[in-house]
């Protein structure tokens, strides 16, 4: 199938002009909600009833409300025998889709066949008064209700009925007209939400030593190491070089904790009897609660702990009490790290662990998630293409959920939120998702919500206290290519409280100062970075309702650092990209030495005189020349946040067979002749680039030879050179050897020649190791 041809604003980005505020005039305006445009609500809070007559035979009532506005019909869940109930529910009714002028709140009694009206409220919407935040919720009152012929029954129903916005704070936990259709047990999930990330610390375990271990083979000397455990995360020492019954180790372990702490620390020293067959030696547990914390590298005490024998009496397994085996560790909370759960490249949050050594925020970073446009069909439901999207913001310890729109491509949700900015170089990442556990989705099948876009706004790329509005392409990258799932409508803006504050901080690490007097191997933080995200997917999926794990995963990046040919792609002509101004600045000054522009050549002799004779003038000139550049360039400086570049990353250009080796599994799963031939192609582009570095390598090896005597005749011409060049040095000045180099370099092509130079003859002529190569 034919691909249609690319057009590149389909994935650019579009300024936009919402109606932020939303107020008319003449109305109050509220500026907690100013990045969004208001959504005008009806609210009925239903809160209570008593003296409800009974209707039944037995002579109990089992009372509900139902709130009918139109075509749109709302329940309360009922109550058993309960004539006086209590519901606290609200119900929120969207203004633009209200083709009535009544509101008719019913309370009936359920029963099996039929249920029983016992009476009603009736409000028009014509007399409905209207509420703004700031000002106080409104006072529900006591309403007699009436039969359908309007006389007064016995009971009476509380309510509050109003119009107001999204703004309200009864709107996140509302029931909503547009999810009529959600059964109850459905209506968690659609809600928006806020949830915290947990709280993260790096557990340092340092095994220092064992003491009057018991192996239980007593004619050999023990192999022993230490496994330490916490939760699923598995770690262990190196065998003891010392092969006794006091074993030394001295060796750091980290693991990842989250609070509150619900898993133990368990280590066991096991002696290794052959491979793959190892023996308990004993085992101590510690919890997290009593470990001691600290916020710097001062060195903490060491404690000894006592080593617990288990032992198998008929099947089950008991401790033994008589056992002195003990163990010597050091066990503590790094306070002083900041916990990487996300890629290190979009981070949002720097900050260490411990909230004491957090300093003052220097900003507020306000989003408006508004609408979407052109989203896909993402599942196919009574026969049709439907979506039910949400949207999922991440900052920080922060991640905000909004409300579900029922079956919308074109959702509008209208909401704010707000975070604390400790540091400007930070991104915050919005993702566009689609509900797949609605009608009772939590337990069929073990459905995945579906992700649309995600979209990231690096915050030191945005002017302060200016509105961002753009609509935002949401691009992913499937087996098939690059596909444009809609785009999201953003209004964000960035507030610094203080401009000083934030310029100093470009003058400070990026990591906290722990991460620099004590770092962590790149293995250890790519290994610690894994279990992070697994222990913030988990408890977020705990939560109610839950941001599942594959959200998070999404959100997080989890599998960024898999292999892909279009990413190696993308990264080398990054590279390119950054050396194309050095190559550039070569090229041109080669066309001054073979006077290509005879007028810039002998400029750039002017220029070069100067220099050389006022050597004083060098750095001002350099540092006034990109000065000026600086000046020159604010005038194209870029007007819009950056957005996710499908160029850039070589999306459009990828061969299927690379697309599907990236979104293969690992290990992977595809039929053995595909992998040999994605093996033989990997080993292409790796022998290519075995051959760069190993002239790299050549070259660095001849510089050694220089002085190395490797050569003797090539080492004895090179030092004789040093020395004349030397003694020449000294009785010339050095300005007059600058000058005639200088001249020498852009000497006219009729002095040059196309034959290499001595100097590169000699070089190239020098031995490197690549002959005691195999």
């Amino acid at each position: 199938m034919m691909q249609r041809p690319f057009r590149p604003e389909e994935y650019s980005l579009k300024e936009t002009t919402p109606h932020l505020g939303g107020a008319a005039v003449g109305d109050k305006h509220t500026t907690t909600y100013d990045l969004v445009e208001q959504m005008q609500y009806l609210y009925v809070r239903v809160v209570k009833a008593k003296e409800l007559p009974s209707k039944d035979i037995t002579g109990s009532c089992d009372p509900y409300v139902e709130v009918k506005l139109g075509n749109y019909k709302g329940t309360t869940q009922h109550f058993e025998k309960k004539t006086n109930p209590e519901w606290n529910q609200v119900f929120a009714f969207s203004k633009e889709r209200i083709q009535a002028s009544v509101v008719e709140i019913i309370v009936k009694d359920k029963d099996f066949v039929k249920d029983d009206y016992i009476g009603r409220v009736l409000f028009d919407l014509n007399e409905v008064p209207k509420r703004v935040p700031p000002d106080s919720p409104l006072a529900p009152q006591w309403y007699r209700l009436e039969e359908r012929n309007g006389h007064k029954v016995k009971g009476e129903l509380m309510l509050a009925v109003w119009m107001g916005t999204q703004a309200d704070e009864a709107f996140p936990e509302a029931w909503h007209s547009d999810a009529a259709s959600i059964p109850g047990d459905g209506l968690a999930s659609i809600r928006s939400k806020v949830y915290l990330t947990p709280k993260l610390w790096y557990l340092r375990v340092n095994v220092i030593e064992a003491q009057d271990l018991i192996p239980n083979d007593k004619t050999r000397f023990p192999e022993v190491y230490v496994k330490a455990m916490l939760g699923n995360q598995a770690l262990r020492t190196r065998v003891s070089p010392s092969r006794t019954l006091n074993p030394m180790w001295n060796e750091d372990l980290m693991f990842v904790a989250a609070e509150p702490f619900e898993e133990h620390l368990i280590l066991s020293v096991e002696d290794r009897i052959a491979p793959g067959k190892d023996d308990v030696i004993g085992r101590t547990v510690i919890s997290l609660q009593h470990v001691p914390r600290r916020m710097d590298y001062k060195m903490l005490n060491s404690q000894w702990y006592n080593l617990e024998k288990h032992i198998i009496v008929d099947g089950e397994q008991k401790k033994e009490t008589k056992f002195s085996s003990r163990i010597h560790l050091r066990v503590c909370l790094e306070g002083g790290y900041h916990v990487l759960d996300e890629s290190t490249h979009y981070s949002s949050d720097l900050r260490p662990t411990a909230k004491q050594l957090w300093k003052q925020n220097i900003g507020v970073l306000e989003l408006g998630i508004l609408t979407a446009q052109g989203l896909l069909p993402m599942k196919t439901k009574d026969g049709r293409g439907t979506t039910d999207p949400y949207c999922v913001a991440k900052y920080g310890q922060k991640w905000v959920r909004t409300r579900t729109i029922i079956d919308s491509f074109t959702p509008k949700w209208n909401e704010q939120y707000t975070w604390e900015v400790h540091d400007p170089c930070t991104v915050i990442t919005i993702g566009v998702f689609d509900n797949c556990h609605l009608n009772g989705g939590e337990k069929a099948n073990g459905a995945r919500d579906t992700r649309i876009g995600k979209v990231r706004i690096r915050l030191s790329t945005l002017e302060t206290d200016r509105v961002y509005t753009h609509s935002y392409p949401l691009i992913v990258l499937t087996p098939g290519g690059v596909k444009k799932m809609g785009e999201v409508q953003l209004a964000v803006r960035f507030t610094c409280s203080s401009l000083i504050n934030m310029m100093h901080l470009y003058s400070q690490p990026l990591l906290p100062k722990m991460h620099y007097i004590h770092p962590l191997s790149v293995i250890q933080v790519d290994n610690l970075r894994r279990q992070a995200t697994n222990i913030v997917s988990t408890r977020l999926s705990r939560a109610e309702p839950p941001l599942r794990k594959e959200i998070v995963e999404y959100m997080l990046d989890v599998d960024s650092h898999m292999w892909s040919m279009r990413k190696s792609k993308a990264n080398f002509f990054r590279i390119m990209g950054v050396l194309s101004p050095l190559i550039a600045v070569a090229r041109w000054f080669d066309q001054i030495c073979h006077w290509r522009n005879p007028l810039t050549t002998i400029l750039i002799h002017i220029l070069f005189v100067i220099l050389v004779l006022y050597p004083e003038l060098i750095l001002p000139t350099i540092f006034l020349y990109l000065f000026l550049i600086g000046v020159w360039y604010y005038r194209w400086r870029p007007r819009q946040p950056p957005h996710m570049d499908t160029r850039l990353s070589h999306a459009e250009t990828a061969h299927p067979d690379e697309l599907d080796e990236e979104f293969d599994t690992f290990p992977t799963c595809r039929a053995p002749d595909i992998v040999r031939m994605r093996y033989d192609r990997l080993r292409s582009v790796a022998g290519r680039i075995q051959t760069v570095v190993g002239d790299l390598a050549t070259q660095g090896e001849r510089l050694q030879s220089l002085l190395s005597w490797r050569d003797p005749r090539a080492t004895a011409l090179f030092v004789t050179f040093c020395f004349i060049a030397a003694i020449v040095l000294y009785v010339t000045p050095f300005r007059v050897v600058v000058f005639l180099a200088g001249l020498y370099t852009l000497r006219h092509p009729r002095f040059r020649h196309k034959m290499p130079s001595v100097p590169l003859n000699f070089f190239r002529r020098l031995p490197a190791r690549t002959d005691s190569m195999l």
